[in-house]
């Protein structure tokens, strides 16, 4: 499955952060730095996937770090069920367009739950589209993927022509200055978030960039492509949400919560019905795209890592969606603020994962590797190290994220004590201190307690025999 078609998916989660965003009070013009630094990350590791055609289950044994994937995985599920949410809610609004009175049914739930009785159903509704989808092998879906890019760009540009059009412009909002006086850590930590929130892509990119049939295949999608588009999509979220703000008098920070508002604005007329409704298929299509390919099929690579003779890729996807209900993620949407937070919070275990992942691939190893012994799970390998556990990432991992656990804290507290400045401010920049700091600790202690097999390179033969290529060095 090439990778030329997965900035396609991108759309919907890049128009959410940069309204996201507008919700920490700096200037509405810089929020687009934030999206603008994702992209480079995983950029790094596609030269696993694309050179050697490895998947990032292999590229994360090659330290000894099965808590990498158990990491990414239980990151995908909590990330992919906010998918599931904004999907059940673009259901929502698709049928309250053709049913008016389903968009105002009574609520059954409790006010605490943060969840509506029409969103529960529409839900339902999602999953029974979903849920089939998933037995479909991914590289037969790059046309309905085509399909849903289209739709979607449709509702993009539709979205923000009747919101610029309404209100004449790009909006109040936009114009205004920032609420803070500190608009650069407002920036980093838009940085941060959205770093973090992309940490566990960027550690499973080469399962994506394996499949390429060149070198340089991915490089067009995810050097140019994805940036242009994540950029751009952000920019028109922070735009429509502005203008939108002088047309509704409300700032609203969902693009499918804006689609039923626009519909009660306008009583609900044939009208608007009916751009609600074609808006809203679009919405829905690009949910199951990136439901599809980003969450269910990364979640089932990561499981199936964990456990591949009782879990392959399918059956990781349907354990990915039982344990992203139970993750009530709909709590986790109830406020932008906490949701950034939280994405804030794994780029303090992502980053240094990664920079862990760079030091040992590229500075210690030399981009050098004994590709049959990452298939072998035993002592015969030479990075199986101890039971297949590397105490040399082990302490870079947890020297690198002692250090940003106070500020986390003080965040998610909202602790405005001078004693925490200090602290919250190292937490907006965790992903670009976690990730030196790992790096910087696995090449020190690599250097010093070298590992086994350095220097020692051998192509993957099909079919070779795990006692073919037998090492009897000492592990550490």
């Amino acid at each position: 499955m090439s990778t030329q078609w997965m900035w396609w998916t991108y759309e919907l989660d890049r128009l959410l952060d940069g309204i996201r965003f507008m919700y920490i009070s700096m200037d509405y013009r810089k929020h687009s730095f934030g999206i603008r630094a994702k992209s480079p990350a995983g950029n790094w590791m596609r030269c696993c996937g694309r050179n050697i055609h490895w998947h990032a289950c292999c590229c994360m044994r090659l330290d000894g770090r099965a808590t990498s994937y158990r990491l990414s995985g239980c990151f995908t599920v909590l990330v992919g069920n906010e998918r599931i949410i904004l999907g059940g809610q673009a259901t929502r609004v698709l049928v309250g367009a053709v049913i008016p009175g389903f968009a105002h049914m009574k609520n059954s739930f409790s006010e605490s739950s943060h969840l509506l009785t029409n969103d529960f159903i529409g839900m339902v509704l999602w999953y029974l589209i979903f849920l089939p989808l998933l037995l479909i092998s991914p590289e037969r879906l790059q046309i309905p993927f085509g399909i849903s890019f289209v739709l979607f760009s449709s509702t993009c540009i539709g979205i923000l022509s009747w919101a610029v059009r309404n209100a004449g412009g790009p909006g109040s909002m936009f114009h205004h200055p920032a609420t803070t006086n500190s608009v650069g850590w407002g920036v980093m930590f838009g940085i941060t978030a959205i770093l973090g929130a992309w940490g566990a892509s960027s550690l499973s990119q080469s399962d994506w960039t394996r499949y390429a049939n060149r070198p340089l295949a991915p490089t067009l999608s995810q050097l140019v492509a994805a940036p242009i588009t994540v950029t751009i999509t952000a920019i028109i979220g922070i735009i429509v949400t502005s203008a939108a703000n002088d047309i509704l008098g409300e700032v609203i920070w969902s693009p499918i919560q804006l689609l039923a508002t626009i519909q009660e604005h306008y009583s609900s007329s044939p009208r608007s019905r009916a751009g609600v409704f074609f808006a809203s298929i679009g919405t829905v299509s690009t949910q199951l795209a990136i439901s599809l390919v980003l969450n269910s099929v990364s979640a089932g690579m990561d499981l199936a890592g964990l456990q591949p003779k009782y879990i392959n890729i399918r059956r990781g996807s349907y354990i990915m969606v039982v344990l992203g209900l139970a993750s009530q993620p709909w709590q986790l949407l109830a406020s932008a603020d906490k949701f950034l937070t939280v994405l804030s919070g794994f780029g303090i275990f992502m980053a240094p994962l990664i920079g862990i992942m760079l030091s040992d691939y590229l500075v210690i190893r030399r981009q050098t590797l004994k590709l049959c012994d990452l298939y072998k799970g035993d002592s015969s390998s030479i990075y199986w190290y101890w039971h297949g556990f590397n105490w040399r990432g082990a302490v870079a991992f947890t020297a690198s994220i002692w250090s940003q656990i106070p500020g986390l804290v003080a965040s998610v507290n909202k602790d405005k004590s001078p004693a925490m400045q200090g602290w919250i401010k190292l937490f907006n920049i965790t992903f670009f201190v976690g990730l030196a700091m790992g790096f910087t600790w696995m090449t020190v202690l690599s250097y010093l307690f070298p590992p086994p097999g350095l220097g020692v390179e051998a192509p993957f033969v099909e079919g070779c025999h795990p006692k073919s290529q037998t090492d009897s060095s000492p592990r550490s």
